[in-house]
């Protein structure tokens, strides 16, 4: 197979701007909750099991299968951040989408609670709170990318 080559360069950045504009990656939500101030709610869509086995600290829990009939527990003011297991699992999409048709200012966090947890950012539990190792797959040495 040949890559085609025939799209326009005005066509990708027009492509790639619109991904950024509802996208957001594990290290700058990590950033903007550390921050104090992230100015969005981050939404776990996930089930209550998957939660339970772990999550990321002050996030909401919204089972995706339930946004139809308890979105409006939300504050349509504030921006929503929804999250899933991982890139295996379009359930942050589904929510996001949800979501935005129902008015809501929404952004996907890439990467989901899977790659949360490979770079060793904080889980939380009934146990509480704990860091694991990073994976040095997705957080080479302990550090970020340099994206």
């Amino acid at each position: 197979m040949t890559l085609d080559w025939t799209t326009a360069p005005a066509d990708a950045a027009a492509h790639f701007a619109r991904r950024l504009a509802v996208e957001t990656d594990v290290s700058d939500v990590h950033a903007a909750l550390e921050s104090g101030t992230p100015g969005f709610v981050l939404l776990d869509s996930r089930s209550a099991e998957a939660w339970a086995q772990g999550h990321v600290p002050g996030a909401v829990h919204l089972p995706g299968r339930d946004i139809a009939t308890r979105a409006e527990e939300l504050d349509r003011s504030v921006p929503v951040v929804t999250y899933c297991w991982g890139p295996g699992c379009d359930g942050a999409t589904r929510a996001a989408l949800a979501l935005a048709q129902r008015g809501f200012r929404v952004r996907e966090m890439i990467g989901g609670f899977e790659y949360w947890a490979r770079e060793g950012l904080p889980v939380e539990t009934d146990g509480g709170v704990y860091r694991a190792a990073p994976d040095p797959l997705t957080a080479p040495a302990g550090i970020s990318c340099g994206c």
